[in-house]
This record gives structure tokens, C-alpha cells and sequence, in this order.
């Protein structure tokens, strides 16, 4: 069955850098549109970042984060820089048919993982 998993979270001060990887199996890597969401107590989940071909960002995150895969490896990384304290949330990966903009277009048929906390303090 497919098994997408997140790793690389964990607590960091304001301008600091992490670096998360989403390994994905049981699916055809290079077929799919990878994207990262975060989702931040009491608020709604968000695309963070997206990449088929190319890549997409969300405005907050534009020029401090960078999407990358590898396809030979099966696994996305998302290269977070500058971090502040409002990126803190959990952080998801997706696999799914396409970008929708800088998200992982929503169908029922997407794969997820079960997230890796980002934890920034000031």
C-alpha cells in the first residue's frame, strides 16, 4: 500500500533553518505533484508549497522556502529558511495528481503523511 512520511521537524529560533523530507512508497514517484501544507493550532490547513515540473510557493513563504524532489529517491524536501515564529505548525506532505497553484490540488484520492511539528520560537 502507499506510505508517505514526514521527517526533519523539530524546535528552532527565529532565523534559523530546517530542512524536511517526505519519503513516499507504493506509488509511482515521478507520476505525481508532491506538495507541502502546514496547519497551525486553531487555524485552517494551508499549501505551503508545490511541485511538479515546476515550482510554486505561497507568498509567505516566497524567498525563504525552497521545494525540491528526487525522484531517483522517492522523496520531497522542503528548505526552510529565515524561519519566524508564525511558520510554527505541523507540516504535511502530499502526494497527488496536480499543482493547484502553490497546493496539491484537493481530491480524495491524494496520499498523505501524518506530519512533522515545526516549532519556532522568538
Amino acid at each position: 500500500q502507499v506510505q508517505v512520511a514526514e521527517s526533519g521537524g523539530g524546535l528552532v529560533q527565529a532565523g534559523e533553518s530546517l530542512r524536511l523530507s517526505c519519503t513516499a512508497s507504493g506509488l509511482t514517484f515521478d507520476d505525481y505533484a508532491m506538495g507541502w501544507f502546514r496547519q497551525a493550532p486553531g487555524k485552517r490547513r494551508e499549501g505551503v508549497s508545490c511541485i511538479v515540473r515546476n515550482e510554486y510557493y505561497a507568498d509567505s513563504v516566497k524567498g525563504r522556502f525552497t521545494i525540491s524532489r528526487d525522484n531517483a529517491k522517492n522523496t520531497l524536501y522542503l528548505q526552510m529558511n529565515s524561519l519566524k515564529p508564525e511558520d510554527t505548525a505541523m507540516y504535511y506532505c502530499a502526494a497527488a495528481r496536480a499543482c493547484c497553484g502553490h497546493s496539491a490540488c484537493p481530491t480524495d484520492s491524494n496520499y498523505w503523511g501524518q506530519g512533522t511539528q515545526v516549532t519556532v520560537s522568538s
